[in-house]
Order: structure tokens, then C-alpha cells, then sequence
């Protein structure tokens, strides 16, 4: 099975054990979840379509990626560009963040068309998420979402986290629009419940599940923090109880560490209640480290 995550990958300086000290790495929202797909299911070929630039943090970035075991097949080159820089503020183990992406390549992802078409045909499952529509501008976003239309013609499976950041678009209801829009263009919907209350002005995680399955997705997955997970099938609802983590660091990548425990089960075992539980394992280790991407070998993912 072959998986194809676009979006935006960035340099990351996540906070040290040394007061004023930190790390640098490679993260970002759908970049986290195919490092952790990777990591946690070998029998899958993860791909990566973004952009990056030519100089030298880009070219770390993309050996980065390859040594991951992630292919870069499907990544462009834009010369004199480069890659988006964030800095992880962490207070008791939530985090904020500071931002520099305003000259990231990535913004470029959808320009060349074809490259899409090619990267989305050779590929069974296709990811993506609300995050890597906002950093578009709106020619590139009608073109990322008629490409993954035309994937879906050809059989292809989408699975959209929808990831609300209104500070990446220009309006909330701009936002809105596009994220409905996106969904309508998916087959698995993987929301927060937090985020979609506080836009959507959901009342609670069913009509989350509600409006979603009015898009005509046929597998909705809600996410409500320490809470049960919402899921459906089809007609059919129900729900997967979540152990709460102990011990929390650090709570970056853990919905995206979530989502390839979901994608991982569904793909690899067609068992959606089991993915979820393995994404709340997956995500109950990573949110114990600092930082985004965490080595799972000590992880209980059974």
C-alpha cells in the first residue's frame, strides 16, 4: 500500500533540558504523521509531496526526510527559496508557537499541476490536511482540491484532518468555506473537537460527526482530547475510550502521532476501532517526550 501526505515540512527548535537551549529538527502537521507511519508500520511505502528550497537547511531537510525512510520522489526544488522556521513554547506540557514561513517553498506545492496528478495516481491513500490548504494561496488551493477530486474518480482514498489554524487564513469564514470544501473531497475526516466547537460552533462532539458525515465521507474519526473518540462507518457510530496519558511533556504531534495509528490500522488491518486505539497508545508515548517526532521503539503499541 502506498501513502502520499502533502503539506509543509519545517525546521523546528524545540525547547532542551538546558534552561535557553534548543533542538534542531524537521516537523510539521502531515510531515509528523508519515515520519510516524513510517516508523510504526514498515509494510507501508510512505511518500511526501511539498517544496523546498536549495540551500543548505533545505537540503538537510529533504536527507532528512529520505533517511526516515520516507521517499522523496514527489518533492520539488524551487531555486533561491527556502524552508518555514517554527519555535515550540511549552508551559506544563501545552505548547504555542512562533512562526517565520512567509518565504517557505512549500507555498509553491501546487503549482505544477501534472506533478500532482502524477504523485496523487501513485498513490492508494492520499493525506493532507487544513494546514496544507491555509499556506496556499486560493489559485493553488482550487488546484490541490480539484487534483484530489480527480483522484477520487480514479479510485483513490483521501483522508483530510482538517487542522484549524485561523491565524494561516485571511477570514474565518475563508477558512470555513475551504475546510467544508476539503471535506467534501474526502473520504476519512479526522476533526478535533475543541477547534470545530470553537468555529463551527458545534454544540458538542456529535454534531461534529454530524456535519462531517453531511459531506459524505464514509469514515469520521473526532478527537476530543483525553475524552472518547467518535467514530463512524458508514450509519454506524460509535466510540473508543481513552486511557488518559501520564506524565505529560509536551503535547506537539500528538494528534498527528493519532492520526497514523488510525491510518496504520485502517490500511494494513481494515479494522478502524483497532487504528484508533493504536493511534491513542501511539499518542499517549509521544506527548511523554519533547518535541514532534519521537523514536517508538519503546512505545506498547499492541
Amino acid at each position: 500500500m502506498k501513502v502520499l501526505a502533502i503539506g509543509e515540512c519545517m525546521a523546528e527548535l524545540a525547547p532542551s533540558n538546558a534552561a535557553g537551549a534548543f533542538n534542531l529538527g524537521f516537523a510539521g502537521d502531515t510531515f509528523n504523521t508519515a515520519w510516524y507511519l513510517a516508523q510504526t508500520a514498515p509494510d507501508l511505502q510512505v511518500s511526501y509531496l511539498t517544496a523546498v528550497g536549495d540551500d543548505t537547511i533545505s537540503n538537510d531537510m529533504r536527507a532528512f526526510i529520505v533517511a526516515s525512510g520516507i521517499s522523496d520522489t514527489h518533492i520539488r526544488t524551487i531555486p533561491g527559496e527556502t524552508v518555514g522556521l517554527y519555535l515550540i513554547h511549552l508551559d506544563n506540557g501545552e505548547r504555542s508557537f512562533s512562526y517565520w514561513r512567509s518565504q517557505s517553498a512549500a507555498k509553491q506545492l501546487a503549482l505544477d499541476v501534472e506533478a500532482l496528478d502524477r504523485a496523487i495516481a501513485d498513490a492508494d491513500l492520499i493525506y493532507y490536511s487544513g494546514i496544507s490548504l491555509a499556506i496556499l494561496d486560493a489559485a493553488s488551493r482550487e488546484a490541490l482540491l480539484d487534483a484530489l477530486r480527480r483522484g477520487r474518480e480514479l479510485g483513490k482514498t483521501v483522508a483530510f484532518d482538517t487542522n484549524l489554524r485561523p491565524r494561516l487564513w485571511a477570514s474565518a469564514d475563508e477558512m470555513k468555506d475551504t475546510i467544508t470544501r476539503a471535506a467534501a473531497q474526502s473520504d476519512i475526516i479526522l476533526p478535533s473537537f475543541d477547534d470545530e466547537a470553537d468555529w463551527f460552533g458545534d454544540a458538542d462532539i456529535n454534531a461534529t460527526l454530524e456535519r462531517y458525515a453531511q459531506s459524505g465521507a464514509s469514515q469520521i474519526i473526532v478527537k476530543n482530547g483525553e475524552k472518547s473518540v467518535l467514530f463512524s462507518q458508514g450509519d454506524a457510530r460509535d466510540e473508543v475510550t481513552v486511557e488518559p496519558a501520564a506524565d505529560v511533556v509536551d503535547t506537539t504531534a500528538a494528534g498527528d502521532s493519532f492520526n497514523a495509528g488510525v491510518l496504520s490500522g485502517l490500511l494494513l488491518e481494515g479494522d478502524l476501532a483497532a487504528g484508533i486505539k493504536r493511534g491513542c497508545q501511539l499518542a499517549g508515548f509521544v506527548v511523554r517526550h519533547r518535541g514532534a517526532l519521537i523514536p517508538v521503539d519503546g512505545a506498547d503499541l499492541s
